[in-house]
């Protein structure tokens, strides 16, 4: 089982079905309504969503985003980038 999948488990059923709302969202390519910021000194992307990050990049020679993490915000969620 991986992190994100351990997470949904332990998460409420309103912050999952918001999550994935914007996953899906996201792998759409319709970044309209998020709130996307480019993480500095980095090739990494964050979504913010309450206490959520959703952390992704895209790959080069395709056009979707690739999910790295989904963390709860804390002093550690930017680190080891």
């Amino acid at each position: 089982m991986d992190k994100i999948e351990k997470l949904f488990r332990k998460i409420s059923r309103s912050d999952r079905e918001k999550l994935l709302k914007i996953i899906k969202q996201l792998v759409k390519g319709d970044l309209q309504n998020l709130n996307v910021k480019k993480i500095r000194n980095t090739n990494f992307y964050r979504i913010r969503s309450g206490r959520y990050r959703i952390i992704f990049h895209y790959e080069p020679g395709t056009k979707g985003a690739v999910i790295d993490s989904i963390k709860l915000r804390d002093e550690k969620t930017y680190k080891k980038m």
